[in-house]
């Protein structure tokens, strides 16, 4: 009586080593991609953060001297910021532009306008307009700048 032996071979077939490489390959490029677009959401945000804190500074240091219209950040705040008279935003509509300045923050130019504009009897608004080039980095003219933020405040006068 002949008895017929099977032979098992261990290991893997070259179909399932490719299929193991490709569900690998699709993990890391998953991986890739959320870890770039987190690092892309957080340098974002880290633009805006420096923008509003700009305004913040620019709108609260005009608000401090009661919102005069010859207020000069330059001299105000030259020490404190890297800012120098430049074009700006547009300001709002019904608003007295006070003028326009470049600020140079952490290698990323924003643009500035301050603008003013009396609402009532002794109330002024006083509003800033920061606008930056969401990819960061120096943006070379305000023409560049595709990101706003808009601040505004009151003061007595």
């Amino acid at each position: 009586m002949l008895v017929s032996r099977t032979k098992y071979r261990a290991g893997f077939t070259l179909v399932e080593v490719m299929i193991a490489t490709v569900i690998f390959i699709i993990a890391v490029l998953g991986t890739s991609a959320y870890r770039y677009s987190a690092a892309l959401s957080a340098r974002r945000a880290d633009l805006r953060t420096a923008a509003s804190r700009a305004g913040l500074l620019l709108c609260e240091g005009w608000r401090g001297v009661g919102g005069v219209t010859t207020y000069d950040p330059v001299g105000y705040l030259n020490s404190d910021l890297n800012i120098s008279a430049s074009t700006g935003p547009a300001p709002p509509t019904g608003f007295t532009p006070l003028g326009s300045y470049k600020l140079i923050l952490e290698g990323t130019d924003y643009y500035a306008t301050l603008s003013w504009q009396d609402v009532g009897n002794g109330l002024r608004a006083l509003n800033v307009i920061i606008g930056w080039n969401q990819q960061g980095g120096g943006t070379g003219s305000m023409q560049d700048a595709n990101k706003l933020f808009k601040l505004t405040t009151y003061v007595e006068n």
